[in-house]
């Protein structure tokens, strides 16, 4: 099935918006929606798991276009944390990534920090940097209450 092409200007007004279209692109094997996700700045960088760091939307792109030759990247994202100011937007996601194995398919789970800063264009990501995979999900912790005596 083909997908259509997102352009820039497609995603509407919050960084939220862009990470939608990101997870849908990875999800259809999309690269030009995918890299229409990006800001068009040199120093964007992407870590991928276990992955050296890319720097500049040639890199990013050289390492989408090799994932995707192998079919499209099902990740789902969930448990979203943010940190929001006026041009940037921080978002730490758990991906829940379906992975096809020899018993069938199974689930795995990457903590990932996506970054978003509003360029003249609109919101852009300016950064990617996921852990290594997990076959368990990992867990929150929270800041233990503080115990007056």
């Amino acid at each position: 099935m083909a997908t259509k092409t997102r352009q820039r200007s497609d995603f509407g007004g919050t960084a939220d918006d862009v990470e939608a279209a990101f997870y849908e692109a990875l999800q259809h094997g999309d690269l030009e929606s995918l890299m229409a996700c990006w800001a068009d700045d040199e120093e964007v960088f992407c870590v991928h798991p276990g992955g050296p760091r890319l720097v500049g939307t040639d890199a990013i792109r050289g390492a989408f276009e090799q994932m995707f030759g192998n079919g499209a990247i099902h990740a789902t994202p969930a448990r979203v944390r943010k940190v929001e100011a006026l041009g940037s937007s921080v978002h730490n996601v758990l991906e829940r990534i379906e992975v096809l194995t020899a018993e069938g398919p199974k689930l795995a789970f990457v903590l990932a920090t996506n970054v978003y800063h509003r360029t003249a264009q609109g919101w852009r990501m300016v950064a990617h940097h996921a852990s290594p995979g997990t076959v368990q999900e990992p867990s929150d912790m929270h800041d233990a209450p503080q115990l007056l005596h």
